[in-house]
């Protein structure tokens, strides 16, 4: 449900705001291609600072970016196990729920 949300949202503002949607987009762009970095571990970077955050709707849209960038679920998780030290084991747990809505919870052992 909460990805619903977000896309409506997001698309919301595009239609409301589409210059600024057009030069958000444009920077991400721009920094993508600005480096060495391919696209899944830019994602995984990203998606390292959206948990950092708290954000769950970018939480979402990483993990989702950087499955098709080409990461796999493991690097996600991955990814948000090594911030444990810098966020805190409470955010690192919220934030792999939220990718697990997008990626599906794994299989328990």
């Amino acid at each position: 449900m909460a990805r619903k949300k977000e896309h409506n949202t997001y698309r919301n503002l595009k239609q409301q705001y589409p210059d600024y949607l057009d030069a958000v987009e444009s920077l991400g762009a721009a920094v993508r291609h600005a480096g060495p970095l391919d696209e899944s571990v830019v994602q995984l970077i990203q998606l390292g600072a959206a948990a950092a955050i708290h954000s769950e709707g970018a939480v979402h849209s990483h993990a989702r970016r950087a499955l098709e960038a080409g990461a796999t679920p493991e690097q996600i998780r991955h990814t948000l196990i090594s911030l444990t030290s810098t966020i805190g084991f409470p955010t690192v747990v919220a934030a792999i729920s939220w990718a697990d809505d997008v990626i599906g919870a794994p299989p328990v052992a």
